[in-house]
């Protein structure tokens, strides 16, 4: 193989999807969206490049202005700080002559259509400032609808100012889009808690009950069949990765595209693997294996009706209602006899099972496993109940 293998890269580009949720963010798709997009999908499955790469893009070819910001970026910060920084700044890349003559003189603060002061200097808004007041504010300064981006949103429920944040936007979106007109402000937010997203929309007392939460599409066959070719091309003729191979590796590797890239680009600086797409397999299996190590010991952590209520739910496809007869029966087929099974400790089991994040409940009610690494292991071990 040749050395430059190791630097072969394909960025996988999604403009299709962009343009659907761009769609739905402005009520014109099938998925109605203006009230706002949920998101969500395990961690490094490609959730912020798709959001970096992809959706910014799109919006912004629509003549819409973004605002991103990563709720996990500074955690020295509140959640509610991070939001209002990000919009608050953003509305001094518009007013940039103002911005620039200020920071030239030393001044760091900035007015804004005459009458909104703020200070890059410091974290947050001016007192009495709401966001609402800033969101307004940005959007007549750039003259263009507004989209903000929350990526890991769920973080904002662990502080109350956070919370507030969330009321605020919610606020902001009522105020600034008129009924039946094109939005001026859209709402987009991902998690990599399902579950913990999912509070923000499933409680009356939440801001945006009613909503739902949308499972991130997992990147699939298609990217690693164009990823392999574009790595073949930087490989030897008579040592070429196999696309079955490189897709089962994904797979097992949860659907990662980086750690898929970082396996890859390991084996092909080693250059010393006579059979690439075996090497691949074999990576990756240990990576998975190395999984599976931590989902058994989590499992063997759970008291027996938290291990039955998961080798039940697992079984069952799309969503799982834990408190029906079948189900009630299939604990107790799993447990001792002096193991109470009641409507109460199945709950309690339950309410255990979403704190570790291994449950999740959907809006309407239903449960299913939070990460799929659990699904693969159960059955694998013979421990998926029918």
């Amino acid at each position: 193989m040749r050395a430059s293998a190791a630097s072969a890269r394909y960025t996988f580009r999604r403009p299709a999807l962009a343009a659907s949720f761009c769609s739905a963010l402005s009520g014109e798709g099938l998925l109605d969206a203006r009230s706002g997009l949920f998101l969500a999908a395990q961690r490094r499955v490609g959730k912020s490049t798709f959001l970096r790469e992809d959706l910014i893009p799109a919006a912004e070819h629509r003549g819409w202005t973004t605002v991103y910001v990563d709720l996990w970026s500074n955690k020295a910060h509140d959640p509610a700080e991070l939001i209002a920084d990000a919009i608050k700044h953003r509305i001094a890349d518009y007013d940039g002559l103002v911005t620039k003559a200020a920071k030239a003189i030393g001044l760091t603060k900035v007015t804004v259509l005459g009458t909104l002061g703020l200070d890059l200097s410091v974290t947050g808004l001016p007192s009495g400032v709401t966001l609402t007041q800033a969101l307004e504010a940005l959007h007549e300064t750039a003259r263009k609808p507004v989209l903000l981006i929350v990526d890991e949103a769920q973080h904002a429920l662990t502080t109350a100012p956070g919370l507030e944040a969330m009321f605020g936007l919610k606020a902001a979106r009522d105020a600034m889009n008129l009924s039946g007109a094109a939005p001026n402000l859209m709402l987009a937010f991902t998690g990599s808690s399902r579950d913990k997203l999912a509070h923000l929309v499933m409680n009356a007392r939440m801001p945006f009950y009613g909503s739902r939460v949308t499972p991130f599409p997992l990147l699939d066959r298609e990217f690693t069949d164009e990823y392999t070719a574009s790595v073949n091309r930087a490989l030897a003729a008579d040592n070429q990765l196999d696309p079955a191979a490189v897709y089962e590796a994904f797979e097992m590797l949860g659907h990662r595209p980086e750690l898929l890239r970082s396996l890859i680009g390991e084996i092909a600086l080693a250059q010393n693997s006579q059979n690439l797409s075996e090497q691949l397999r074999n990576d990756a299996h240990l990576v998975q294996d190395r999984v599976w190590q931590d989902v058994e010991s989590d499992y063997e952590s759970l008291t027996p009706l938290q291990q039955a209520v998961v080798r039940v739910m697992s079984a069952k496809t799309g969503q799982f209602s834990p408190f029906g007869e079948n189900a009630m029966t299939a604990y107790k087929a799993l447990v001792a006899s002096d193991v109470s099974v009641s409507a109460g400790t199945v709950q309690n089991a339950i309410d255990a099972l979403r704190e570790r994040e291994i449950v999740w409940k959907e809006s309407r009610g239903s449960y299913e496993i939070e990460d799929q690494a659990w699904r693969a292991w159960l059955h694998a071990k013979g421990l998926t109940e029918k």
